[in-house]
């Protein structure tokens, strides 16, 4: 598997650990006198909804047009302006993290404008979750649907990412900085747990993968992904048990089996613990 889907895998794989939180958000409108020149400490997010608005970065300039998402990473700085009479754009800075890692997105290649008519659908519904809450003054159930939709749109960037459809360009001339604490280091790990759960895994293996000693290798592991290795065998074993449940075709012996358990009881007593329900009344 290639290291690029090996880590976006990891997103799907982890996703019950992922944590958004919304700080800051607006609808500004500008003249075309207006210049902004700054970074930001989060993310960011800027939804076009009319004009058009010139982005430089690193002396390179890009254009946004009506539609667009502009995704910003934090402690990127940029000069923004109007390329015509107004604009105006939705923004959202907002934090993203999987456990513990805060910094997770900063693995992969997004800061850039995604192009409206590929993310129209999930951009739209965003941009009137966010009039809902205003007009309703954040009325009961308003700012979980804005924070949904939000989550939607983060969704669809990496989708379109992993499908190739996607490359964010605010980054693309920068050279790639050489981060110990990478999900590179560990794009051997993954698959080799993918393909050992039918046993009980060492750490003291996976560490000998990485080429690094045990004590480090779980330091390490927890550093970038925010949980420990056996946390994420875990949550591997009980995504596959919950995909074999759902596929109806094994009885929960031949899963246990499946997933390096050795009895049925075993495994039924740890999938309750993940998921407060035995896998006999799984649905």
């Amino acid at each position: 598997m290639h290291a690029g889907t090996v880590k976006m895998s990891i997103i799907d794989e982890l996703s019950e650990y992922i944590t958004l939180r919304m700080s800051s958000y607006l609808e500004q409108t500008h003249d075309s006198n207006w210049t902004e020149h700054k970074s930001h400490s989060d993310y960011d997010l800027w939804f076009i909804t009319s004009g058009a608005v010139k982005i430089t970065i690193d002396g390179i300039e890009h254009m946004a047009q009506t539609g667009d998402v502009v995704f910003f990473y934090p402690d990127m700085p940029y000069i923004a302006s109007t390329t015509g009479d107004l604009c105006r754009f939705v923004y959202m800075h907002f934090d993203f993290s999987i456990a513990e890692q805060k910094r997770i997105l900063g693995e992969f290649q997004l800061p850039g404008i995604v192009p409206g008519n590929l993310i129209q659908e999930e951009s739209t519904l965003f941009t009137s979750s966010y009039r809902r809450f205003k007009q309703s003054s954040g009325a009961s159930g308003s700012t979980l649907y804005m924070k949904a939709a939000l989550l939607l749109v983060i969704a669809k960037i990496f989708e379109l990412h992993g499908q190739g459809f996607y490359h964010g360009e605010f980054l693309k001339d920068r050279k790639p900085r050489k981060i110990e604490a990478s999900l590179e280091v560990l794009q051997n790990v993954f698959p080799y747990v993918d393909t050992n759960l039918h046993r009980a895994i060492r750490v003291n293996e996976l560490a000998v993968i990485a080429g690094v000693s045990e004590k480090y290798f779980i330091s390490l592991f927890k550093r970038i992904l925010g949980i420990t290795p056996g946390q994420y065998i875990n949550q591997i074993k009980m995504n596959r048990a919950r995909d074999y449940l759902y596929e109806k075709k094994y009885t929960i012996q031949q899963i246990a089996g499946f997933l390096g358990y050795p009895d049925p009881f075993t495994f039924s007593k740890a999938f309750k613990k993940f998921y407060n329900v035995p896998p006999s009344k799984f649905e």
